[in-house]
This record gives structure tokens, sequence and C-alpha cells, in this order.
């Protein structure tokens, strides 16, 4: 019966501790100040860093999240290629030397090299990179003439302190008080 006991209150222990447990929120307090830009609402924080403010009652936070594209560079079969080719060498490169591709040993123990063997290997490899992202490109249904990057950044950041420390940290900053 002690047994049950214990292993109920470990259960409830467990349920408690889940039902407690809170999420991500967003951060409440005194806006110290509204920027366009990330690189200025970082200084802001340094300020407030280099005046001993406690850096955990800080929040940096961004608002309007957008998600922005980049063009890099066009795409086209040649670009494709290269790309396979230099794939295909670095996988047939890395296949001949944990294979020893081109070493081989006589009878008697002797070691020889063949490096024709060893670069067979690596250009073999290289083809098959090339001709199979060829393949891949020509046969994507979803086929964009250009190469890029998303990142998600914010239309405007907010620098956030508790309520309590907003007169401590608009004082380092230098900002007059609201009184």
């Amino acid at each position: 019966m002690e047994s049950h006991d214990n292993i109920s209150l470990m259960t409830d222990a467990r349920n408690n501790a889940k039902r407690n447990m809170v999420g991500p929120t967003i951060p409440k307090g005194f806006v110290l100040g509204e920027f366009t830009n990330y690189s200025d609402a970082t200084a802001m924080v340094e300020k407030l860093l280099a005046g001993e403010f406690r850096p955990e009652n800080i929040s940096l936070i961004g608002h309007d999240p957008l998600l922005v594209e980049r063009i890099k560079s066009r795409l086209g079969y040649g670009r494709v290629a290269l790309s396979g080719a230099m794939t295909g060498f670095w996988i047939g490169l890395i296949f001949a030397l944990l294979v020893g591709a081109g070493i081989t040993v006589s009878p008697e123990g002797e070691l020889s090299y063949n490096p024709q063997q060893f670069f067979a290997a690596v250009v073999i490899a290289a083809g098959i990179g090339m001709l199979f992202n060829i393949t891949r490109f020509s046969l994507s249904k979803n086929r964009r003439g250009f190469l890029s990057t998303q990142m998600p950044v914010a239309a405007r950041w907010e620098v956030v302190v508790p309520d309590a420390e907003a007169g401590r940290a608009r004082n380092l900053l230098g900002l007059a008080s609201d009184a």
C-alpha cells in the first residue's frame, strides 16, 4: 500500500510541474525606446550594460516580423553542373581516401601507389555528381532561375525593462523622467 502512495505522490508532482510550466511570453514593462533597426536597439542595450544594469532585466522585442528573400545570383545549367561536380568531387575524394584507391599491396607486403586509380575515382565521382544534379534540376517542377537566401527581420524594435527598474534605466541613459 505504501508503494502505491509513493507512486501517486510522484505522479502528482509531475502533473503539477507540467501545469505550472509557462511557455514563452512577451515581456511586459516600460518601453525605453523604439527603433527601426536592430543596431540602434542593441546600442541602447550596450549602454545599459555598460552602466551595470542587470542583463536579465532587459528585453529586445521585434515587432511586425517579415520574411526577406535576397537574390544572390542567377541559376542555370552551368551553375547546377558545377555545383554537382564539386559535391561529387568531395564525395569521391573522401571515398577514395577511405577505400585507399590506387594503393596495392603485393604478396611480399610491399605497398605501391598508382595515382591514376585515385584520380580516376575522384573524377568519376565528380561526373556522377554533375549528372545527378543536372537531372534533378531539369526534372524539378518548381524551377526558379535564381539563388536566394531567406531571413526573418522585424520592422521595429523595442527595448523593454521591468516597470520597477525603469527609473534607474532612464537615469543610466540620460533620459528625462516622466515625473
